[in-house]
């Protein structure tokens, strides 16, 4: 691994490492926030962050406003890029599809399936990376924006045991049911509905086997809520399967980081609590 930035913040520091995927195939950066408690050798839970559509690592350290709040509660912030990258990664000229876009999925279709094992990487990869070469305790959260809060909730579905808990901001629920989900599913799995359901967390409720808490703030001037978002289905989909929700409409906030920012905190502290506990 390469340290590519370090940043004094909050008496921690922020961090940016790229190194050799295995599961991508690829070179990937990855940010890591180490609180001062980490700084000073002490493990310390852990919290990963998904981005959205089009982003890299870099949005999530620069304007969510996430480090004070881990530097108070002793949590290291792990924010991975989006997708694998690269001259030799396949792409598509659209911002939805291809790099920056990873869905947070294992693509089976060619040309995607030789990079694109997003789910390998945050799932397994990363976290296996970051308790290796950091003060990092087997002790997980998960959460993140849009594409990065369908990759948050797909996550601990699938992976029951793996995280303590888990949040999300805007999240696409049902990416089966809304544009940008049929287009990235199409590309990356083809035409079957049972692989499209393996990826999508309304489909994956019904047959949850753990009740995972699930935390969701989402602002209703989102200009994506009615076509893309829909939280209506999850929320459906969780008092049918009778799994805990809270699902926070926010009145006058749209799909930007200053509704992330302003709500970071709540969903911090909601990790925080359950990382902390025995």
């Amino acid at each position: 691994m390469t340290r590519i930035e370090q940043h004094a913040s909050f008496g921690g520091r922020q961090e940016v490492w790229q190194h050799a995927s295995a599961a991508l195939a690829c070179p990937m950066r990855f940010a890591v926030y180490l609180p001062p408690a980490a700084v000073r050798g002490e493990p310390c839970p852990v919290l990963y962050w998904l981005s959205g559509l089009t982003c890299t690592e870099q949005n999530f350290i620069a304007k969510a406003g996430a480090q004070a709040h881990a530097a108070r509660y002793g949590l290291i912030l792990v924010a991975p890029d989006t997708s694998p990258r690269g001259e030799a990664v396949a792409d598509d000229p659209a911002y939805d599809l291809g790099q920056g876009a990873g869905f947070y999925l294992n693509a089976t279709q060619a040309p995607w399936a030789a990079h694109y094992r997003m789910q390998d990487y945050v799932a397994d990869e990363l976290p296996a990376l970051v308790e290796q070469h950091f003060p990092a305790l087997p002790v997980r959260a998960i959460a993140g924006h849009s594409m990065g809060g369908h990759g948050a909730l797909v996550t601990a579905l699938r992976h029951p045991g793996r995280y303590r808990s888990v949040s999300a901001f805007s999240p696409i629920v049902a990416p089966g049911q809304v544009p940008w989900g049929q287009k990235a599913f199409a590309a990356y799995l083809g035409q079957d509905p049972d692989a499209w359901a393996q990826w999508d967390a309304v489909a994956l409720l019904r047959a949850a086997p753990e009740r995972l808490p699930i935390l969701v703030d989402q602002g209703l001037d989102d200009e994506f809520l009615a076509g893309q978002l829909r939280p209506e289905l999850l929320e459906a989909a969780c008092r049918e399967a009778g799994h805990p929700l809270t699902l926070r409409r926010q009145a006058g906030y749209d799909h930007s980081y200053y509704f992330i920012a302003s709500f970071i905190g709540d969903h911090i502290a909601h990790h925080a609590a359950a990382l902390k506990a025995d």
